[in-house]
């Protein structure tokens, strides 16, 4: 038998019960895009693919991302910082998407693990890393030489070990013997990783040399966790006076996200995966809030990818609501806090595309040369909030020793 249907073209023969009951919300919920996307047919822009396709779930989060990003992360009066956790330099998105987004001054400032900036450093160094596969009897990888990060080979000899030989080199210069933070360490060590691009023809393969490049900052929240830490130690054993001090670090990020709310702009973070990078950028309004006791309010935006869920109570998959209960995200802000829970792989070269395809280039504001002025705004800032606040607590700290 064959089903017919048909369009209800009024409400007179509704149940008596439905024609009385009140939905004063109901046309404000239905308001949206209609779900009725056109064919695929192949010859479509991926900008115009994540605009009409894109419509439900994560798909959906990653086109409010990509919008986000575009139309308010990067306006002229936006300070972006980005966070980069996850093995993304070894699979080839430093040079794809990463550097893409420093040269189109889309980013300012960079909280990365140090092992991204450390395989960032095989590109600079021509030190070539291979597709492989997962699928593969690890004994004998290491019996042939070869190391690998899931599905990416790179050998053991001829480029870990290279890169550490190289590395070390730079390392004993004279300009690296003294205490710095990440910052200027990266920086210094950009001007090198910047010579090798040039010399061995690869413009734009390493994102430490973009970012000496473009004056992005660039900063290592765990400095120790990595081969570039492990190559630090091992040189100090040997009586090289390289000394990285993380309260440098501090004081400089934080110094950037108050410099950004104080001259009447607003602070983006930009979160590629989890992790220690993210909290490192995120704590930068507790850094104002709670230890220095400057008033404030949060990151103006908040846009992140991962993979990792909240219920289990890590770092990395914290929503922007509970940031909130931190003073990490402005509440008021919180319509612009967007979560997408994906594949960094995937996502992030889709919203580098975006971003490139639907904004022309912003003038690079060179944080790296405003280093030590920001911070000393920041300390001025501090000293005029908190006179009396430094003599009180002194009090009490002896009170406390004596009664000890």
């Amino acid at each position: 038998m064959k089903r017919t249907h048909r369009l209800r073209e009024n409400v007179s023969d509704l149940p008596d019960w439905m024609k009385k009951k009140k939905c004063p919300h109901k046309e404000k919920y239905l308001s949206g895009l209609r779900i009725l996307p056109p064919k695929i047919t192949g010859k479509e822009t991926l900008e115009n693919l994540v605009e009409n396709t894109f419509l439900a779930y994560n798909a959906a989060r990653l086109k409010e991302g990509c919008r986000l990003f575009t139309e308010k992360m990067l306006r002229d009066d936006v300070t972006v910082g980005m966070s980069l956790a996850g093995a993304l330099t070894p699979a080839g998105l430093g040079c794809s998407t990463v550097v893409p987004l420093i040269e189109a001054g889309f980013v300012d400032w960079i909280v990365a693990t140090g092992a991204n900036l450390y395989h960032d450093l095989h590109f600079a160094f021509n030190l070539p890393l291979y597709v492989g596969s997962h699928l593969v009897d690890d004994a004998d990888l290491r019996k042939n030489d070869v190391v690998r990060i899931y599905d990416i080979f790179l050998g053991y000899s001829d480029c870990l070990m290279n890169t550490d030989e190289i590395l070390r080199s730079i390392l004993v210069q004279p300009e690296f013997q003294k205490e710095m933070g990440t910052s200027e360490f990266y920086y210094l060590l950009g001007r090198y990783a910047n010579e090798f691009e040039k010399q061995n023809n690869l413009p734009g393969a390493s994102i430490v040399a973009a970012a000496y490049r473009a004056g992005v900052p660039l900063f290592t929240s765990s400095p120790g966790d990595s081969t570039i830490g492990m190559n630090i130690a091992g040189l100090e054993i040997e009586g090289n006076k390289l000394k990285i001090n993380p309260s440098i670090d501090v004081n400089e990020t934080t110094a950037i996200v108050l410099n950004a709310k104080r001259t009447g702009g607003k602070s983006a973070a930009f979160l590629v995966g989890g992790g220690s990078p993210k909290n490192f950028l995120l704590q930068t309004e507790p850094q104002i809030q709670e230890i220095l006791l400057i008033r404030e309010v949060g990151h103006d935006y908040f846009f992140q990818i991962t993979d990792a869920r909240p219920d289990t109570g890590g770092l990395s998959g914290a929503t922007p609501h509970e940031a909130v209960s931190w003073g990490k995200v402005d509440p008021n802000m919180l319509p612009d806090a967007i979560v997408c829970y994906a594949d960094s792989t995937i996502a992030f070269p889709i919203i580098t595309h975006y971003a490139l395809a639907k904004h022309k280039p912003r003038k690079p504001k060179k944080l790296y040369d405003r280093r030590e002025e920001l911070v000393q705004k920041l300390i001025r800032e501090y000293f005029a909030h908190n006179p009396s606040k430094i003599a009180g607590n002194i009090d009490k700290i002896k009170k406390f020793l004596k009664s000890d």
